[in-house]
């Protein structure tokens, strides 16, 4: 690796168990702001011929190093206690149990490494009724309370595909937790586990919902109050060309600029917050979007605050203006993708590098991390680890480090 630095987290270390979802996207959080991420994939993934791991995607899985090591071989095991006894941060998740079962539990790894930050991924929590029990993203924002907030009044609660509770509410909350403890370590030494459920973070990002209905501002139900598409003046409108449009004018001097754009300053209109006229104001904003095209509705909000923007499919939003200035998405391995932010001026994150080939920096970063040659020798004949060699062509070419 060496001493280039890549972001604000240059010179971490983290070793991260494979995982699907919310774990791996906290890691590549970890990996994008610099942080050196190896990834222990399973042996027998490698030896079923698969050149990656099925499970993990080009996106979530950049800025990785992966070395293969077999779980259920207590050679293993010995191994990746060795290793965490050289690394910041250890990421895993398992439901409750498994990894103390495996010996890789907080107790065995902090006995080995006191400074170490144990990360623990899971959808209910390390304890609960429910920790045990199986989940997925829209059960935890289901019972967290934040699935019943989101979609129209006229339909039921609409899915956020996998982004709150997976994503945000999973690997966004295990990556902040282990930059705070890290801080923690900073100022005392001392590692700990940070514990990031799925179901907690879901809860979390809903916050703002509970503080507004404390004071009154959030008074309806699903899709009736101004920010859920309650209000005419908070919504997505369909375009003539079967495109959309969403508008976000919650203040009156943005609002005004609504309506004159929209032509309709002249006419004999409703109080913006009488709640009574939002209904009938939603038809009428409909019918004048409906004639014309969402880039014609476009050219006429350019340059003004009428804070409207095309809803743009994920293949056209690279290609806009603003994004494509700011480099907001990156081609990462012939994969367009969303680039790392934040944006630091003093230590610049770097485009992310490809997920890597399974198992192809095993001998490359056991060696960097002080395991001896004879060692590695003896554990790759025994099947304990394997490395996979880079293909000199074909689309894993890309992924070689």
């Amino acid at each position: 690796m060496g001493q280039e630095v890549r972001g604000p987290l240059s010179g971490l270390r983290v070793l991260e168990i494979a995982g699907y979802g919310a774990l791996p996207f906290g890691g590549m959080l970890l990996g994008d702001l610099g942080a050196d991420v190896i990834r222990i994939d399973r042996v027998s993934v490698l030896q079923t011929g698969y050149p990656f791991n099925p499970l993990d995607d080009p996106g979530t899985s950049r800025n990785r190093r992966s070395i293969a090591v077999n779980l259920k071989d207590e050679r293993g095991i010995e191994l990746v206690l060795d290793l965490v006894g050289k690394v910041d941060a250890f990421l895993e998740a398992f439901r409750p149990g498994v990894v103390e079962r495996l010996g890789l539990g907080p107790e065995q790894c902090l006995a080995v490494n006191p400074g170490l930050v144990y990360g623990r991924m899971t959808g209910w929590g390390q304890d609960g009724p429910y920790a045990q029990a199986a989940g997925h993203d829209m059960t935890y924002i289901a019972l967290s309370g934040t699935l019943s907030v989101i979609g129209t009044s006229d339909a039921p609660p609409l899915p956020p595909v996998n982004i709150l509770g997976n994503l945000a509410g999973g690997g966004m909350i295990l990556a902040l937790g282990v930059v705070a403890a890290l801080y923690h370590r900073l100022l005392t030494g001392e590692g700990q586990v940070v514990d990031a459920a799925m179901i907690d973070g879901a809860a979390l990002y809903n916050v703002q919902h509970y503080g507004l209905k404390a004071i009154g501002a959030w008074p309806g139900g699903r899709g009736e109050n101004f920010m859920d598409t309650g209000a005419h003046f908070e919504n997505v409108y369909l375009c003539a060309d079967g495109r959309y449009i969403a508008i976000a004018t919650s203040e009156w001097y943005f609002y005004d600029v609504l309506l004159e754009c929209m032509s309709l300053t002249g006419e004999d209109l409703p109080d913006q917050w009488d709640r009574t006229a939002w209904p009938a104001m939603k038809r009428r904003f409909a019918e004048v979007f409906a004639s014309r095209t969402r880039d014609e509705w476009m050219q006429r909000f350019e340059g003004t605050d009428a804070c409207a923007a095309p809803v743009l499919e994920p293949e056209e939003a690279p290609l806009h203006p603003h994004n494509a200035a700011r480099n907001v998405f990156v081609e990462v391995g012939g994969v367009t993708m969303p680039s790392p932010a934040p944006r630091f001026n003093r230590t610049p994150t770097m485009t992310p590098r490809p997920a890597p080939v399974l198992g192809i920096n095993t001998r490359e970063v056991l060696e960097e991390l002080g395991i001896e040659t004879r060692r590695i020798d003896r554990l790759m004949a025994a099947g304990v680890t394997a490395e996979r060699t880079a293909p000199s062509t074909g689309p894993q070419a890309s992924r070689a480090r």
